[in-house]
């Protein structure tokens, strides 16, 4: 994989498939599988995959209800603050005018390949709070920032 400038990253690749079947294996055996982002090439070289990109492609190969992004922000950040709701085009409008820019993008992109891809909410919320998935699950505003359909 080359970087926008046509610099050669080195061992980073992109996903071209997923199988699910080891993953679906251990969830059913009551396992909760810890995934580390490496692929495979055909000529069996590994690559260094993006986390979020890798986290999206195995969340819609699973059939995912939802997917969660753990970073260290918040959330989306607009004019007044955190956004806690978006739906996927105003999401776009958002990173179309430069206020989802940086660091955010790669995580907005494998929240909006998710959504693509028949998983119904993708979240993003700040994992340094120790209570971070039961505040956003749970409660009725969340804590981070939801992008649905």
């Amino acid at each position: 994989m080359s970087h926008v400038n046509g610099i050669d990253l080195g061992y980073v690749g992109e996903i071209v498939r997923v199988d699910p079947k080891l993953v679906t294996l251990l969830l059913n055996n009551g396992f909760i599988p810890v995934i580390s982002p490496i692929g495979m090439g055909e000529d069996g070289t590994t690559y260094n995959i993006n986390a979020d990109t890798a986290a999206s492609r195995i969340a819609a190969a699973l059939g995912a209800e939802k997917v969660i992004f753990m970073t260290d922000v918040d959330g989306v950040m607009g004019g007044d603050g955190m956004i806690s709701t978006l739906t996927v085009e105003e999401t776009q409008r958002l990173v179309a005018d430069g206020t989802i820019d940086g660091g955010m993008l790669p995580k907005i992109e494998a929240m909006l390949y998710s959504l693509a891809n028949d998983v119904r909410s993708a979240h993003i919320i700040n994992g340094s709070d120790p209570h971070a998935i039961i505040a956003e699950l749970f409660t009725d505003r969340g804590i981070g920032t939801v992008i649905t359909l």
